[in-house]
């Protein structure tokens, strides 16, 4: 499955654009991560796969400016350490 039909059928998690073409598939990773439910996360990592996921999440949520929330961050930190190891 592409990521921009994954996003698509998911527009509630997008709600600031219609052009799911050109999101980016970190601003993808974050709104999935961010606002999305367990099976979003799972489909989201079932066509990125996890490694790829998790390199994505960690860059961008270990930036000065995030938009992760205190506790995604927490729980995904903890969940790639475990689901992702090299």
């Amino acid at each position: 499955m592409k990521l921009s039909n994954f996003i698509k059928k998911r527009p509630s998690l997008v709600w600031y654009t219609k052009n799911y073409e050109r999101l980016s598939t970190e601003s993808i990773v974050e709104a999935t991560l961010n606002y999305g439910d367990w099976d979003d996360v799972q489909e989201l990592i079932k066509t990125l796969g996890v490694k790829k996921t998790a390199g994505i999440f960690q860059k961008k949520s270990r930036q000065k400016r995030s938009n992760y929330g205190i506790k995604t961050k927490h729980f995904f930190n903890l969940y790639f350490k475990t689901h992702a190891r090299s």
